[in-house]
């Protein structure tokens, strides 16, 4: 899996669009963080449908994808079970964003800064808490959202089509990204209706990422390194590009470094270092779309 997943789905009302998308990140993530393991068994369409809050159709199509895949096989009257999953089982302990934002989201100011290539498993955990919120589970009085990402223009080292002079992989990647801003607006615009005071921020950088950077609550410091692979990407149209480069990002481990809570150990501690970074660079370097808004819709 990459960080271009989750790719497009098969013909229908609901494929390729915000909810397909948004269910296949959910359930690349369950495969990745170890919800899912091998050998397990998914849960019903139905049960899925409702956690997730689609129809059935489009857990349908999402299945379909990750069956074509190879990562799940489904018979009919005997359910659906994980083959694989993208790396090896989860290790105890290891940190995962899920858990950092569901605890995050208790608290009544949550605080979310976050630099990456497009930001999807971000935007995807991020709908679930918005779920949360709408069931009245969660009751977050404020939520702020600062998110870099790369800017349009800049010539990316990932994902890109190793010819250079194919450009379908980076329009493919500033679509997802584009989208990705869109629902982010879009979910801020829920939490508001729900009393919440929500704000969104997105600046753009001139680099490509070597990490993606998620800093909660002002409290932790989540860092994963992107590792680059050659290999096949499928388009949003259903063609692939054979030969290309992109990262893997849905799975990626996640190094935690909390915020020291003594005020004389915080000087010159990772989480410190994490802070600085993401602050100078949005001070600094980052610049605010040329519309004036988040992002073009």
């Amino acid at each position: 899996m990459t960080a271009s997943d989750p790719e497009t789905g098969p013909e229908g009302d609901e494929s390729g669009g915000r909810p397909f998308q948004r269910v296949e990140t959910a359930l690349r993530l369950r495969l990745a963080d170890g919800t899912y393991r091998k050998g397990d068994m998914l849960p019903s369409q139905r049960a899925l449908s409702d956690d997730l809050r689609v129809s059935r159709d489009t857990v349908q199509n999402v299945l379909k994808v990750l069956a074509e895949e190879g990562w799940i096989t489904s018979r009919r009257g005997s359910g659906t079970r994980v083959l694989k999953v993208p790396s090896a089982p989860t290790p105890q302990g290891r940190p995962q964003l899920y858990n950092f934002m569901h605890d995050a989201f208790r608290q009544p100011e949550v605080s979310l800064d976050v630099s990456a290539l497009t930001g999807e498993s971000f935007v995807g955990l991020f709908d679930l808490q918005v779920g949360r919120v709408e069931a009245e589970e969660i009751a977050p009085r404020r939520v702020r959202v600062r998110m870099l990402l790369p800017s349009e223009d800049v010539d990316l080292l990932y994902p890109r089509a190793w010819d250079p002079k194919d450009g379908r992989v980076h329009r493919r990647w500033r679509n997802r990204a584009r989208m990705n801003v869109a629902d982010m607006n879009d979910f801020c615009e829920r939490l508001r209706a729900k009393g919440v005071d929500a704000g969104l921020e997105v600046h753009r950088v001139q680099w490509t990422p070597q990490f993606k950077l998620y800093i909660v609550n002002d409290a932790d410091a989540l860092v994963g390194l992107y590792s680059p692979v050659r290999g096949r990407i499928r388009l949003e149209d259903g063609m692939s590009i054979v030969d290309a480069v992109d990262v893997k990002g849905v799975g990626a481990t996640l190094h935690h470094h909390p915020r020291p809570k003594a005020e004389n150990a915080r000087q010159g501690s990772y989480f410190a270092d994490c802070r600085d970074w993401f602050d100078s660079n949005w001070e600094q370097l980052a610049r605010q779309p040329r519309s004036g808004r988040n992002e073009p819709g």
